[in-house]
């Protein structure tokens, strides 16, 4: 049932430190956020170590860290981010913006440099930097002697990359495991290695299936051909014609007649017809004939000979989503279309969530009785001796036999008599929030009043539980200043009307005096006579005309700021901002500009309670 992993044994050294820095080494030996009066008990178990990153929120905000098979944190949370430890032993963690590799020690492999870096496959890992793409090994060498446009994973002992031409141009090669360029870059596209062969484009209307040393195969003169599975290749004949299979000598095997095509797997592949309105999934096999007849909204390969088999919600808005069904690779639709989601097979086992719970289900379909039923809707997966629920977007590690070992924290301490304690309200499938409530104030009306603001700023509202919404609504809350008296309140959410390229993300701050429960707006920063509108209209305008870092800024869109303008103080001054669209692009995100304080000096009101609350 439960996946074994081979996993790195490691002693302890017990002369670890507790040095903090970004700029700590593999070769420098300091350790990071190590416990050392339970090093032994919690790092050698049976000799062998399993570590799992868990995220703790803090005033501050939140900070990942990881902890043992008994839920004890042993390496603090101290990381932006932190993934899970692979089979090699190392994790990747982010630190100051930067991404690096760390073993179960804390020690830093390769310290945090890299704005990405791929989990390792075969041994190595594509990074990015400023350069650009390149690969490490596991003790965090740099293979490649240069930066590359791309660099894909390995795949059978080969990357795929490509390099930009003078004219602007994509060309793909292939490296080796020693980072050099085994295929050189003259290959329009390619696709990953596959049972030791790969598809290339040599021109327009040119394919060819080499091998791992480059030679030709077989050669396609065809628009597209798609990569190689199971012996046949999806090919289409002449732009805007249908899709059919070939075999590696370019026989054709099933004629074109469907408006997309994916590779073979398991000796079925998933095709798509459509009505000129919308696309239906079905599967074929081999012989060309269908195992499900494309009458599904959706259709998901899961492993093991599973498929997840999905019927529109509402067949007239099939944008909205689907309820699923398990069905098998023989055609036949083992479980009724009750299911929001349905993860890949483990060894016999899938997850699966309804409106309600996140569970385990079977082969057969059958929920899985011994292991855990867990309120809410999201993943639980294998995680070495855990399992790991990821639901509701919050995270959980449970035993076996589904005792609970650790879950992430609702209460978040401030200085006491105070705390911030973490409230859910899910009335409905698509519509979750966590929203902030503050305990501890000695004026329990006005914390009461502050508290429904909070929920209020939240996008609390009621809605029916059954209703099917037009749109999913995710509201979550951050801490990410807090000093003195001035508690800061970051409010997020993220509104996806179904069907739209993208949804409307909302950024919201609340400043907050614990001690008299005011909640502040920019103009009680100010002296009552300033300027500040003026003055901080100026100061953003210079900005965006004299510095190329606001380059994106719509021409002409800024106009100054308002009285009310959204803000929110740093230890290093106020962060003014703009929502999505307002003066920039929506992939600029929320435009933000930081005015020291020291630049403001002259018309901050040193005796006003604003300022007096964080100084």
């Amino acid at each position: 049932m439960f996946k074994r992993f081979k996993w790195f044994k490691k002693e302890v050294n017990p002369s670890l430190s507790l040095d903090v820095s970004a700029e700590t080494t593999f070769r420098q030996k300091k350790s990071i956020g190590l416990e050392s009066s339970k090093r032994n008990e919690n790092f050698i178990e049976e000799r062998t170590v399993y570590l799992f990153p868990v995220l703790v929120k803090e005033a501050g905000g939140s900070k990942w860290g990881y902890i043992n098979t008994k839920g004890e944190i042993v390496l603090k949370p101290i990381y932006d981010h932190a993934g899970d430890f692979q089979d090699n032993g190392i994790a990747i963690v982010r630190l100051n913006g930067l991404l690096g590799v760390i073993d179960i020690s804390g020690y830093f492999i390769v310290s945090p440099k890299y704005e990405t870096i791929h989990p390792f496959s075969e041994g190595r890992a594509t990074v990015i930097d400023y350069q650009g793409f390149k690969v490490i090994d596991e003790s965090g060498k740099e293979l490649t002697s240069k930066a590359y446009s791309f660099i894909g994973d390995y795949k059978e002992g080969r990357a795929l990359f490509s390099i930009t031409d003078e004219k602007d141009k994509s060309l793909y090669g292939y490296l080796n495991k020693r980072g050099k360029e085994v295929l050189p870059p003259v290959y329009e596209s390619a696709s990953d290695f596959k049972d030791g062969k790969a598809i290339v484009k040599l021109k327009e209307g040119s394919y060819a299936l080499i091998n791992l040393t480059g030679k030709v195969l077989h050669t396609y003169s065809f628009v597209f051909v798609g990569d190689y599975g199971d012996g046949l290749l999806a090919f289409q004949k002449i732009a805007g014609d249908k899709f059919g299979y070939i075999d590696e000598q370019g026989k054709i095997k099933i004629e074109p007649s469907f408006t997309w095509a994916q590779p073979f797997q398991e000796n079925g592949a998933i095709v798509t017809v459509s009505d000129g309105k919308q696309d239906y999934y079905g599967l074929i096999g081999k012989s060309g004939h269908y195992i499900f007849k494309p009458n599904y909204h959706q259709l998901l390969y899961l492993g093991e000979g599973r498929l997840a088999i999905g019927k529109a919600v509402d067949p007239q808005k099939p944008y909205i989503g689907s309820l699923f069904a398990l069905g098998d690779t023989n055609g036949h639709i083992l479980t009724g279309f009750i299911y929001n989601g349905i993860a890949k097979f483990e060894e016999g086992s899938s997850s699966v969530y309804n409106d309600q719970f996140t569970f385990f289900i079977d082969k057969k379909g059958n929920r899985i009785l011994n292991l855990p039923i867990v309120t809410g809707g999201g993943e639980l997966h294998y995680d070495k001796t855990l399992i790991k629920g990821e639901i509701d977007f919050r995270l959980f590690y449970f035993k076996k036999n589904g005792e609970p070992v650790w879950k992430q924290n609702t209460v978040i301490p401030l200085k006491e008599p105070y705390e911030v304690v973490e409230e859910k309200y899910k009335p409905n499938k698509d519509f979750l929030v966590y929203y902030p409530q503050i305990a501890g104030m000695v004026d329990r009306k006005t914390q009461t009043k502050i508290n429904q603001s909070l929920k209020d700023l939240a996008g609390i509202k009621e809605t029916q539980p059954h209703l099917q919404l037009e749109s999913n609504y995710i509201g979550d809350f951050e801490i990410p200043f807090y000093k003195k008296d001035l508690l800061v309140i970051e409010i997020t959410g993220y509104n996806y009307p179904f069907g739209a390229a993208h949804g409307m993300p909302i950024k919201k701050y609340v400043h907050i005096d614990l001690k008299t429960g005011e909640i502040f707006s920019l103009k009680d920063l100010f002296k009552p006579v300033s300027p500040y509108v003026k003055f901080i209209s100026e100061w953003i305008g210079n900005q965006i005309k004299n510095n190329p870092k606001y380059s994106y800024i719509f021409p002409g869109s800024y106009k100054g700021i308002q009285v009310d303008q959204p803000f929110s103080i740093s230890e290093e001054g106020v962060n003014v901002y703009f929502v999505p669209y307002e003066i920039a692009p929506y992939a600029a995100g929320f435009p933000t500009f930081t005015i020291f304080f020291e630049d403001l000096a002259q018309i901050i009101d040193q005796t006003g309670r604003f300022w007096e609350s964080f100084h």
